[in-house]
Formats: C-alpha cells, structure tokens, sequence
C-alpha cells in the first residue's frame, strides 16, 4: 500500500491553503475589474441619455434598453460622441446597426 501521510501533512495543508489564498486574491481582482467595467458602461449609458434629454431628443423603452444594455466599451464611446450631433436617438447607432442603409 501506497504511503499517503504526505496528503494529510502539515505541509500539504499548507500548500493547499496557499493556493487557496491566490485563488481569493485572483477572484478579488477579476471582480473588481469587472466591477469597474459595469460602472464605467453604466456611467457611459447614463450620459447618452443625459445627452439626448438635454438636447430634447426623444428616447423610447427600446432605444433606452438597448443603450443601457450595451457592454461593448468602444460601441458605447461612439454612441455617447454620435449623441452630442444626433437629430434622433437612432442615429446614434450609426449605419452598422441598420445594414439597410
């Protein structure tokens, strides 16, 4: 039979809960960054919106979703610089969102 003390060393408890603490450590900072992420597209929404109601541009229930929804950190950066020039709040997609055009 195969010696298997080393797996209920202090040693190895020891390892194991080194690895624990850097498996912790790297789920803090994923969530963090992640957390930062959200509030940073969510900021961004937020000054679409404020954007287009300051300039008296309809918003509708889908074009409000689909702005406060958007994940994509450029897409939403183009959307809040396509605003300040917009005549309605679709135009801030621009022509990728409307392969019709």
């Amino acid at each position: 039979m195969a010696d298997l003390s080393f797996y209920i060393s202090p040693l190895s408890e020891e390892i194991r809960e080194e690895g624990r603490a850097q498996g912790r450590a790297q789920g803090r900072a994923q969530g963090r960054a992640q957390g930062r992420a959200q509030g940073r597209a969510q900021a961004r929404a937020q000054n679409i919106l404020i954007v287009l109601g300051a300039r008296g541009i309809e918003i509708t229930g889908a074009t409000r979703e689909k702005i406060t929804t958007c994940t994509d950190s450029e897409l939403s950066r183009q959307w809040l610089i396509r605003a300040v020039h917009a005549t309605t709040a679709e135009e801030i997609f621009g022509a990728e969102d409307h392969p019709d055009r």
